[in-house]
Parts: C-alpha cells; structure tokens; sequence
C-alpha cells in the first residue's frame, strides 16, 4: 500500500489480487445481497484510492480495507437493513462455488453444509456475524477486529464465542 501510495500502480494491481476475494466474500455474507455486495466492493476500492495518501502502516493492511468495507456495511444496515432469502443465498453460493467434476453424493453434502452455516450466519445478531467473519474470513485477531468494530477485545470474545455456540447449535439441530 505504501508503494501505491507513492504512485506505484502496479502495487494497487497486486493489492487487489491478494485481497479482492476476502473484502467480497466479508461484504456478501454481510450484506447477502450480491448487487449491494457488489456496490460496496467498488465503493470499498473507491475510498481506498482516495484514501492512498492518508494510510498510515499502524495496522495490517487487511484490517485497513476490512475497516473501510465495515463502516460502508454499517452505514448501509443505517439506511436499509436488506433481508435475503434462504433462496437467493443458496443461489449466490451456488453460483460462487459450483463444484466441477466431484461425486454428486460429495458434491450435495458439501452444498448442504454451506447452506446450513449460511442460514446459521443469518440467524445470528449483526454484531456476532461481523465479528465471526472478519475472524474466519478475514483471518483477524481479536485486537484487530476491535479496531474495526469499535469494540474492546472482551467484547469481540464474548460475540465470537457466542456465535460460534448458535453455530454449533444449528449444526446439531
């Protein structure tokens, strides 16, 4: 980021080859709309462009652009919370990671499993939720997502483990 910052663009290229997927996958299970996903994803590297000369390393550039990407979630749940479907989710994933050549049996249980921890997912508050995916998608340390969230580090625990036990409880229902 810093050599983009100084006017390397090739920098910019790789920086959104290495991080592109991650921002996307936190913006579309945030928002499980693709059209908002998609919206934000471009507004996201909007503001990173803009904000070029004003980024300091204080934290890991991940946290950075996550942070951007949540405070764009938090003002669209402010305006309009959306509300998907069980359908359009299982759409999307579908579309997003069809299996090529599996075994049909091994293909539809794995289908099964994204779907059920999709619909987990959904069920929890907006808190745990953004808590539990910056942690597994955005591979984030409890300082970290703090950082993001506004939240102090026993707090991000609390939504963290909380989540993960409706998870849990899901999977065994």
């Amino acid at each position: 980021m810093l050599a983009y910052a100084g006017g390397d663009l090739l920098a910019f290229e790789t920086l959104y080859r290495r991080h592109r997927g991650t921002l996307y996958r936190f913006l579309l299970r945030s928002l499980r709309h693709r059209a908002d996903a998609d919206e934000l994803f471009q507004e996201s590297w909007s503001r990173l462009v803009a904000a070029r000369e004003r980024y300091r390393p204080e934290a890991k550039f991940t946290t950075w652009l996550l942070q951007i990407a949540h405070n764009l979630v938090v003002d669209r749940f402010r305006r309009q919370r959306p509300q998907a479907s069980p359908e359009e989710t299982e759409t999307v994933l579908r579309s997003l990671d069809a299996p090529e050549s599996e075994q049909p049996e091994r293909a539809l249980s794995e289908f099964e499993q994204r779907r059920r921890l999709q619909l987990a997912l959904e069920e929890l508050p907006e808190e745990q939720r953004i808590a539990f995916l910056l942690r597994v998608e955005g591979g984030l340390g409890l300082e970290e997502i703090g950082e993001i969230t506004g939240a102090g580090r026993e707090t991000v625990k609390s939504r963290l483990r909380y989540a993960l036990a409706r998870i849990r409880a899901r999977f065994q229902a």
